[in-house]
């Protein structure tokens, strides 16, 4: 845990729980996150990007808890809003928006898209696009970290909708019966696609279904990266220790439709409102300054650099080449011995 720092402001003692690296690295991966995806719908809307499209902004607050909380050797899979996620696991703005393009030099070399980016160097597998099937996958990981003995967990990330998937609860009944060490992350965004969750369930306190597993669970606000942070540290310790499971229920909002083809007619205005006044990515620099954890000129020096970041990865993606034809079938798996495979 961060260590505690004693700051004065206002002739009063203002106790800051956590340090100013870790504030000023929320900082920078929520602007990354907001400035890449608010460039990518500009790309999309010029038809160079193009397919299914889910953007991450109002969620920042989650991509930057990861980015502080987890060790780089804890393995993620999440789901198919997921550029946030892979910024802050450390793939490259230059390597995500080539992906977009869909050209060579993307993460998964222009073959996945926005809903499928990897990189095994960041233990990040995706970026998945059925949903809920990455719940099941998650579960495997965290079973083999186990089964080699490491004392590192798999975070499995998914939204409210795959919430309602049954390989959640079959996942949930494997986890706690063998001890793995799994940290499920439900980000509720309050719809799944344009069904709300009051719609979709009797049971709208979601962190409620891992009490049928006995798996400690909890709520968190996901406008606030403090917050999630401190769920992180405490989940991850629980694991960490051969407790097993743990499930975060974290709240937060989108701010956009589901994908950049849905209106979000199906909320009102006030309600988008409501939320825009606890924007993330706002109100960590508000918080910054007012409680003189940076000054005015450090935060305007981040938003700079990273402004200037997206803009080259945009250029890197724009001058990047398309993969090449007869590359379409590299990088597949094929099991040679399978009956139906032939030369």
């Amino acid at each position: 845990m961060a260590e505690v720092l004693e700051k004065k402001k206002a002739g009063k003692s203002q106790t800051l729980k956590h340090d100013k690296a870790t504030h000023m690295k929320w900082l920078e991966v929520m602007y990354r996150v907001r400035r890449f995806e608010e460039k990518g719908l500009f790309a999309y809307s010029q038809q160079k990007i193009r397919g299914f499209f889910h953007v991450y902004i109002g969620q920042e607050a989650i991509a930057g808890a990861i980015a502080t909380a987890l060790r780089p050797e804890d393995k993620l899979v999440t789901g198919y809003r997921q550029h946030g996620v892979a910024l802050a696991r450390g793939l490259s703005s230059s390597s995500c928006m080539a992906e977009l393009y869909g050209k060579s030099t993307g993460c998964v070399k222009g073959k996945g898209g926005s809903m499928h980016f990897f990189s095994a160097e960041h233990n990040y597998f995706g970026g998945n696009g059925i949903v809920g099937a990455q719940i099941p996958i998650g579960t495997g990981i965290a079973f083999a970290e186990k089964y080699r003995g490491t004392d590192n967990l798999c975070v499995t990330m998914f939204g409210d909708g795959a919430a309602r998937q049954g390989a959640l609860y079959e996942s949930f009944n494997m986890a706690m019966t063998w001890q793995l060490p799994v940290l499920y992350i439900c980000e509720n965004n309050l719809y799944a696609m344009g069904t709300s969750v009051k719609r979709t369930s009797n049971v709208q306190d979601l962190y409620k279904i891992g009490s049928a597993f006995d798996m400690p669970s909890e709520a968190v606000d996901g406008m606030d990266p403090a917050a999630v942070h401190d769920a992180f540290m405490r989940a991850a310790a629980h694991i960490r220790s051969g407790k097993g499971p743990y499930y975060l229920e974290i709240k937060t909002y989108r701010y956009r439709g589901h994908s950049v083809s849905d209106p979000a007619k199906y909320r009102t205005k006030d309600e988008l409102e409501e939320y825009k006044e606890k924007d993330p990515v706002t109100l960590i620099q508000e918080k910054l300054v007012n409680e003189n954890i940076a000054s005015q000129a450090e935060i305007d020096a981040i938003v700079q650099a990273i402004d200037q970041e997206i803009e080259e990865a945009m250029e890197f993606a724009e001058n990047s080449p398309y993969p090449l034809a007869s590359e379409l079938y590299d990088d597949n798996y094929a099991q040679q011995d399978y009956p139906y495979i032939t030369d």
